[in-house]
């Protein structure tokens, strides 16, 4: 593995976006949730842009090729608008994605044949499910190519975590900054827990230092 991502794994979603806020950064894609997978995944982003079927003959099926070009620390990271009409990725895609190796897949919009993706223990983040196909209603616009999910820009190669929490993108020229910050905060919240777990007043362990970690200047 990246030895980036390989760090990058061992902190959460909730650590790298108070690194964000302390380096000025939106990376938080908001209403992203789990719909299959328990796991925490990291990678980086290989993207798709789906729009509106225009009624041309398309070359290939959506998403298809961010699949073959994927592997075991891609994340396919699908801008779909935030439709919840129609679903921008489904079975076979899972199944195609889950042999490449793929660490996961996220959808701005609504996905389907989460039962599927369940099964095989593939991770995918998105907006909603909806068992509506994309066929005749959407189709692949682009990939591997600058996308906006929920808000946030995010560019092929860009790294992603997601966990429980949601989803965070970290712009690749920036995650050796975003991570060291993202360790110092994940290491001052480890010591935290354990002065809770010894019986110390959580007021006391969660003071005025606490609050402000994140403000410029702040040891976190």
């Amino acid at each position: 593995m990246d030895p980036l991502l390989a760090r990058l794994s061992q902190v959460d979603a909730c650590a790298v976006s108070d690194a964000l806020d302390r380096s000025g950064i939106a990376g938080v894609a908001l209403g992203l949730q789990p719909v299959s997978g328990q796991k925490r995944i990291v990678g980086r982003a290989v993207t798709v842009q789906l729009g509106p079927d225009d009624k041309r003959a398309s070359k290939r099926h959506l998403c298809t090729a961010a699949v073959d070009a994927s592997g075991p620390e891609s994340i396919i990271v699908i801008a779909h608008e935030g439709r919840l009409d129609v679903a921008g990725w489904g079975g076979i895609l899972s199944l195609a994605a889950k042999g490449k190796g793929a660490a996961g897949v996220i959808v701005d919009g609504a996905c389907r044949d989460v039962d599927e993706s369940r099964e095989m223990g593939l991770s995918v983040y998105a907006r909603a499910t909806v068992p509506i196909t994309a066929r005749g209603r959407i189709i692949e616009t682009g990939w591997n190519e600058p996308v906006v999910i929920s808000g946030v820009g995010v560019a092929p190669g860009d790294y992603v975590v997601a966990d429980g929490s949601g989803v965070v993108f970290i712009p690749a020229e920036k995650i050796e900054e975003v991570l060291a910050l993202a360790e110092r905060i994940s290491a001052r919240e480890r010591l935290m827990a354990k002065d809770v777990l010894a019986g110390k007043p959580v007021a006391e362990v969660m003071g005025a230092d606490y609050e402000t970690m994140l403000n410029t200047g702040a040891n976190p």
